[in-house]
Parts: structure tokens; sequence; C-alpha cells
């Protein structure tokens, strides 16, 4: 079985909103959000700023990750956030 590469990601609009995806290409999926390719919630909610990622080599891992912080409380998701990204930066000016 060949090894690839997955990232869960979470998502913020200017008003806060909170999106968590998963993606085989990081770069070019926030790249999709930011331009406003990927129609939904993210375009509708204006989540365009990547505040928090995570690497998996196996894609149900990353999936089960996916679903697991989708189904937290918002004040977990801002820890989770708080401890990559204490100022919440969009760590996509890095790419």
């Amino acid at each position: 079985m060949e090894s690839r590469n997955y990232w869960v990601y979470i998502l913020a609009s200017p008003s806060g909103t909170l999106y968590i995806g998963v993606t085989n290409n990081l770069e070019r999926r926030i790249y999709e959000h930011k331009k406003g390719l990927v129609k939904g919630f993210t375009e509708k909610y204006d989540c365009k700023k990547l505040v928090y990622h995570e690497f998996y080599s196996d894609i149900k891992q990353a999936i089960k990750r996916e679903k697991e912080i989708k189904g937290w409380k918002r004040y977990k998701k801002e820890t989770l956030i708080k401890s990559l990204n204490k100022n919440w930066n969009d760590l996509s000016l890095s790419f």
C-alpha cells in the first residue's frame, strides 16, 4: 500500500466561523478556498484563513480525526488551534 500525505485543517472566517476539512494537498485546497472555488459552507461563511493543520500518512486516520474534531464543542476547537497558533495567524502565508 502506497503512503500518501493527508492533512486535517481548520479554516476561520473574519467573524470566527470555523470549518474543518481533510485533503491530500493542503496548498492546493487552501488556494481553492481562498479563490472561492469551493462552493458551499466555506464560500458562504468566508472561511479562508488557515489557522490549524495536522499531517497524516493514512487517509482513514485523517478522516477519523476530522470527524473527531467536528464533534467537539467550540471551546475545545479553539484550544486546539491555540496550541499551534496562539494568535490565529494565517498559516497559509508560509506556503
